[in-house]
């Protein structure tokens, strides 16, 4: 399966990183970091009756497609990405840090959080304490916290890890026993995320969104994500129940990111014509 491959290298990619000097190295830019701004906050002030709150994923490429934009290989600009994101009304962004399968990088996010400023989420497959600081001195705002990767000790000790740091987190699951593992263990995570790709054959499910959501308590942040195209598909997850949606290949694959934000979040139609593309919002 993919996930093992992601996390067997993370592991060893891991390996080279621990060292006293490093931590320290990270803790310095800690230090000179401003607190997050509050990556729930953002969620909870953006969501509305008619659509939830979009965090815009920053992504280059995934070990199951490669490149996403294949003729943009040597454009691709996160900082401009992002900020047509948040010009066009998302409420966060997450940014893929994973380099050997995403071709992220931590710099990424840091640049993205300095110039853009929306809060941040670092897409990281988090296996290692060490990886809380990287987030946190790279300027996220939220961490991920997959519980396909994760036993149940791990889960604990790394939510507490993340709200120690001031990091909010988003708890992802993939189906009922993950769902039903995070709220036994982390019952005071706020927010719960519902992936809808499925791990071994990285194929999409909107039910999976239908299914999981009414197992969630009230009062928590629910988060569907990927395999979210279309206008229709948001009206899907919304009726679930989902008040937030991590969107990531239908963005970055548009032909102008602007316009299909707008599609997705069910803007007006007079708006739309009268609102012109920028060079920011198209790649072509």
């Amino acid at each position: 399966m993919i996930l093992d491959r992601i996390l067997e290298h993370k592991k060893a990619e891991l390996r080279r990183k621990k060292s006293r000097g490093y931590l320290a190295e990270l803790k310095g830019k800690i230090a000179d970091r401003p607190e997050p701004s509050g990556f729930i906050k953002a969620l909870e002030a953006a969501h509305a009756p008619d659509c939830p709150a979009l965090i815009a994923e920053v992504k280059k490429a995934s070990p199951s497609q490669g490149l996403m934009r294949p003729e943009f290989k040597d454009r691709f600009d996160p900082v401009d990405i992002a900020g047509t994101y948040k010009e066009h009304g998302a409420a966060a962004t997450s940014v893929l840090t994973d380099h050997e399968f995403f071709q992220g990088h931590l710099d990424d996010l840091a640049r993205v959080k300095d110039h853009v400023g929306l809060p941040a989420l670092n897409k990281e497959f988090m296996i290692e304490d060490v990886q809380f600081y990287e987030a946190r001195a790279y300027g996220a705002d939220a961490v991920l916290l997959i519980v396909a990767a994760l036993d149940r000790i791990q889960l604990e000790d790394f939510y507490s890890m993340a709200k120690a740091l001031a990091l909010d987190v988003l708890v992802e699951t993939h189906d009922e026993s993950e769902l039903d593992r995070a709220l036994e263990r982390i019952p005071n995570a706020a927010l719960i995320g519902i992936n809808n790709r499925d791990l071994t054959t990285f194929s999409t499910d909107l039910s999976v969104t239908r299914r999981l959501a009414p197992r969630i308590p009230s009062g928590k942040i629910i988060v569907s994500e990927s395999g979210i195209h279309k206008r229709e598909d948001v009206l899907q997850i919304l009726e679930a129940g989902a008040k937030a949606m991590l969107v990531g290949e239908s963005l970055v694959r548009a032909d102008d990111i602007g316009a299909r934000m707008e599609a997705l979040r069910g803007v007006d139609e007079q708006e739309n014509e009268t609102r012109q593309p920028t060079q920011e919002t198209r790649w072509i």
